[in-house]
């Protein structure tokens, strides 16, 4: 599947809660969850060298309607609501359309 949508977002957890983030977003993974999906093609959460509390999400979807409507679903609101407990302020995101690349895991 090709990516033709997707975004990176920076997210600044409250003190020491950077390990508490990073577990959450990674259940976004987890089955039934958007990152899951087979429209998802890139799901990769990394932290600051610098700054354990600094989180980075990159995700790279098949279209943008795909992101969004399974964002819309309750597995992510569930997600949302909890990772917005965690967080020290407003978060970053930064929308792109992929041109070319790789990612090999």
């Amino acid at each position: 599947m090709n990516v033709t949508y997707g975004f990176n977002a920076t997210l600044t957890a409250r003190p020491g809660m950077g390990d508490r983030l990073v577990d959450l977003l990674l259940t976004g993974l987890d089955e039934g969850s958007p990152g899951a999906s087979e429209h998802c093609v890139v799901y990769l959460v990394s932290r600051s060298a610098s700054d354990p509390d600094v989180v980075h999400v990159t995700e790279g979807w098949t279209s943008e309607e795909d992101h969004h409507r399974l964002f819309a679903g309750e597995a992510a609101r569930r997600i949302v609501a909890r990772v917005d407990g965690l967080l020290a302020g407003e978060s970053a995101y930064t929308d792109y359309v992929p041109v070319r690349g790789k990612a090999a895991f």
